[in-house]
């Protein structure tokens, strides 16, 4: 069976555009990562901490009211 040089060439190109579109994705998507804020990991003793520290301060207003 012969080789035709045409049909090797349209495989490779059409294999190289693969590769390319490929890469082209990837950095897209790295890109996009990257743009993203980092948000901080939820935290129940953060949480708790807050909630805490607000119930302290309505404390100190019921106390300053009287």
């Amino acid at each position: 069976m012969p080789v035709k040089k045409s049909v090797i060439a349209a495989i490779a190109s059409a294999v190289n555009t693969y590769i390319q579109d490929d890469e082209a994705a990837m950095l897209a998507q790295q890109q996009k990562r990257l743009a993203q804020t980092p948000t901080p990991p939820y935290s129940p003793w953060a949480m708790a901490g807050r909630a805490a520290s607000m119930e302290m301060r309505r404390t100190w207003q019921l106390r300053l009211v009287r």
